[in-house]
């Protein structure tokens, strides 16, 4: 490997695009995260930070970065993820981190190794300043499945004052995102003759019931539950299986459903919200028999817009000569586990999260070199700048 010189952004964001770290729970087969994690871990110690690497889970590590201040200063954790989600359908090379009428292309490019790039490097040019506060880089596995990686981290008892985890946001500044929380659903019916309306059941129609009414529930309730960056409530149905055959009346049909919740929401909600909405169909349609089982629940994350950390981001934007925007972020991050955790957190970085997943990626080099500059200034404000003796 090519050694990426000391602070180049650009550079360590082709370094790793252009390492396949497709997250193996989503592509069966994929390398994860070690390929990933030991050229960055190799670059951060030439680089002069102190660097471990963790098995969150077997065989796929966290890097954890110390820039250790002089003292006197509040810490600092960067957060980002290492794994990346598969690349079928991509219209471009996934792992030929090519740069072309200023974008840099690749699987991952803006979701999110940009983001990791920008904050190592921001924090090593911060850290040739002089830091009084120490700065922890965490570079985490699982990101994009289960979120193994940053849970380790908060289970390991790692703690800092505060946050930003680098997901895409177009240099904005984004305090706050939803939550989610998954549910399957399982309608049962009766199998019979297509001719046999007397005996048959069917079970997709009164699923189709039972999708109706959540989307009621939806258009009467939860477009009254609003946040002011987020924008309303929502659930959508995401799959949906059922029937043995055109003439056959089904016997099951199964679906599955998000819910995706604003700050004040609890996720484990969900699952009495679908048992209401059963209930309420089986008023009208006694025959109706339905089961819910709940999901997976991760929750909101939301940071006061008068909390220190959004100030002094804000700062440094301003201070760089950048725009200064402040808006909520759609999907969900490893703010929300921080934030939980006790360490306040806040999404900034290059990219954009429209463009994550896609069949084109790319981010811009413009928002990688920004994104650096604001972020050194932000940490220099916030761990605050060492005291020559």
């Amino acid at each position: 490997m090519a050694r990426i010189p000391r602070g180049d952004a650009v550079a360590l964001t082709q370094a790793l695009v252009a390492i396949d770290s497709r997250n193996p729970s989503l592509a069966p087969g994929a390398p994860g995260e070690q390929p990933v994690a030991a050229v960055l871990a190799t670059t951060l110690r030439e680089w002069g930070c102190v660097v471990e690497r963790r098995d969150a889970l077997p065989g796929r590590p966290n890097v954890i970065a110390r820039l250790v201040g002089r003292g006197g200063g509040r810490s600092l954790l960067l957060n980002g993820h290492l794994d990346t989600v598969g690349v079928e359908g991509m219209t471009h090379a996934p792992f030929a981190p090519t740069i072309r009428d200023g974008r840099l292309y690749g699987r991952g490019s803006t979701d999110m190794k940009a983001g990791i790039a920008a904050m190592c490097a921001a924090a090593v040019r911060a850290a040739d300043a002089g830091l009084a506060g120490d700065v922890i880089i965490a570079a985490v596995a699982d990101e994009e499945f289960e979120s193994h990686g940053t849970r380790a981290l908060l289970a390991s008892g790692l703690r800092a004052d505060a946050a930003i985890v680098t997901e895409p946001t177009r240099l904005a500044i984004c305090p706050a995102h939803r939550g989610f929380a998954w549910a399957d659903i399982t309608v049962e019916g009766r199998a019979a003759h297509g001719s046999r309306y007397d005996v048959g059941v069917d079970a997709i129609t009164h699923a189709a019931l039972l999708i109706a009414e959540l989307d009621a529930y939806q258009r009467t309730v939860l477009e009254r539950r609003t946040h002011p960056l987020l924008g309303r409530a929502s659930l959508h149905a995401g799959t949906i299986q059922g029937g043995l055959g055109i003439s056959i009346y089904p016997d099951r049909c199964t679906f599955s459903v998000e819910r995706r919740t604003l700050p004040g929401e609890r996720g484990s909600d969900f699952a009495g919200e679908v048992t209401d909405a059963i209930a309420r169909v089986r008023a009208r349609t006694p025959q109706l028999r339905a089961s819910v089982a709940a999901g997976l629940v991760q929750q909101p994350n939301d940071v006061p817009l008068d909390h220190p950390l959004v100030s002094a981001l804000q700062a440094a934007a301003r201070a760089t000569g950048n725009p200064v925007i402040v808006e909520g972020l759609s999907c969900w991050t490893d703010a929300a586990l921080l934030s939980a955790a006790g360490i306040p957190a806040i999404c900034y970085g290059p990219g954009d999260i429209a463009l994550a997943h896609a069949a084109e990626e790319y981010v811009k080099v413009d928002e990688i070199t920004r994104a650096t500059d604001v972020l050194e200034r932000f940490i220099l404000g916030w761990s605050g700048r060492a005291v020559s003796a």
